[in-house]
């Protein structure tokens, strides 16, 4: 029966209640099982307050490594796409509590990288080759932790352990199967590479998605105060969702990973030591139905994935709207299945999204609008696409999004090309 820990955060202990949920597994040292390195995984989508993982529980948990013997501490991610992970780790917070704490920030967009197969998929994708080296290969020697953050997400349904992985993989590798098949994707990783020890970091809880814009915060973050951990990854989140009020067994890629032996998501076989009761909440994947009013949003009658073209969208347009004041007036249009009428009907300006769209509506809309009135992202969750289109609509300049000075970011943004990063920005000027 595996054990998961759900442990709360008493007077804003944060390193008491983490020691807390390493306790039943013989404390950090038994944990750390002699290792030489560790290597923390966090949740760094973006540097928005309240969508990555806490730098508090990230400078705990290292501080708690070090003792417990660890030669070396490693605090990494790859962040989302339009973005990269050198900037978000420093406007986060992370790269600083890293630091603090005596631990080295591993950007994992940056570097050479090596090719793995997807075991179920049959296709390959890249990952730094520290994780192939160090956490594939060398994970008798080395600890992988991993630390999500307790969140909802409108594509995955949550976004807790196993999705976790999604990060270990590169930007561009990430837009294939971003659809129906995202879910076998998210268990195909996990299938490759596996945590020795995860913990969810809920000192704030995600309602809503995954992103919420600054705006909305009021209406998706609340302050919980709790750490859920345990050896067995799905076991975890199986807790985790619970905490949430989401069953695990509609969580498919939980379910999938669960039918391929790498874990237990029936809560009746979990054994889960402390109290969960005063953590338990019912939130939902949804996102708030807030959206610029004279945007039109049109989906093909055939297909238009939530998984990926329709919620991603959604999200990025949500978030410029609320916190950038985005403008509207254009028309979106995704998905597969379109009659002439319809397509006939529209005025431009329009954004055609996806690798559906582009092939079934665009080159209708070009040829009767003309390329300066219809832009096109293909892709099946392009972000980087998607951004690039729609801050020039909107009347925003990607540059002003981040909140360092000019010089600063574009420091950054050298040193991680230096490194060569492969991360995927949007033009640093709207077009």
């Amino acid at each position: 029966m595996p054990r998961v820990v759900v442990a709360a955060v008493k007077e804003g202990n944060i390193e008491e209640a983490l020691q807390e949920v390493f306790r039943p597994f013989g404390g950090a040292e038994g944990v750390l099982g002699g290792r030489r390195e560790a290597f923390i995984k966090v949740n760094a989508v973006d540097f928005k307050p309240y969508c990555h993982t806490d730098p508090r529980a990230v400078r705990a948990l290292a501080a708690i490594l070090y003792r417990a013997g660890a030669r070396r501490v490693y605090v990494m991610d790859n962040c989302t796409q339009g973005n990269f992970t050198r900037l978000v780790f420093r406007v986060s917070g992370l790269e600083r509590a890293a630091r603090e704490a005596g631990a080295v920030p591993l950007y994992l967009d940056e570097g050479r990288q090596v090719e793995v197969t997807l075991p179920t998929l049959g296709y390959r994708v890249h990952v730094s080759r520290w994780v192939k080296e160090r956490l594939m290969e060398g994970g008798d020697e080395n600890l992988y932790i991993s630390l999500p953050k307790l969140k909802t997400h409108s594509m995955a349904t949550v976004t807790l352990g196993v999705k976790n992985q999604f990060g270990l993989i590169m930007q561009s590798d990430r837009i294939r199967d971003h659809n129906w098949n995202l879910h076998r994707k998210f268990a195909d990783i996990f299938m490759l590479v596996r945590p020795h020890f995860t913990v969810i970091e809920g000192l704030h809880a995600l309602n809503h998605g995954h992103y919420a814009p600054e705006g909305l915060a009021g209406d998706c973050v609340e302050e919980l105060g709790v750490f859920i951990g345990g050896e067995d990854t799905l076991a975890v989140d199986a807790v985790g969702a619970d905490l949430l009020g989401i069953d695990p067994r509609q969580v498919e890629h939980l379910r999938l990973a669960a039918e391929e032996g790498l874990g237990c998501i029936d809560l009746e076989a979990i054994e889960v030591i402390g109290d969960r009761g005063p953590f338990r909440r019912r939130y939902t994947p949804e996102l708030l139905p807030v959206f610029p009013p004279d945007v039109r949003i049109l989906e093909g009658a055939e297909r238009c994935c939530p998984e990926g073209c329709s919620l991603n969208t959604r999200m990025v347009l949500q978030m410029l709207y609320v916190d950038f004041h985005g403008r509207g007036g254009f028309t979106i249009c995704m998905g597969k299945g379109w009659e002439e009428e319809e397509l006939e009907a529209l005025e431009g300006p329009v954004l055609v999204v996806g690798d559906c769209a582009a092939e079934e509506a665009y080159p209708v809309l070009r040829d009767r609008l003309g390329r300066g009135k219809v832009r096109v992202s293909p892709g099946c969750n392009d972000l980087r696409g998607v951004l690039a289109n729609l801050t020039p609509l909107m009347g925003i300049n990607p540059i002003n999004m981040v909140p360092l000075p000019v010089w600063e970011s574009t420091w950054l943004l050298a040193r991680a090309m230096l490194h060569r990063t492969t991360a995927r920005i949007p033009p640093l000027w709207a077009r």
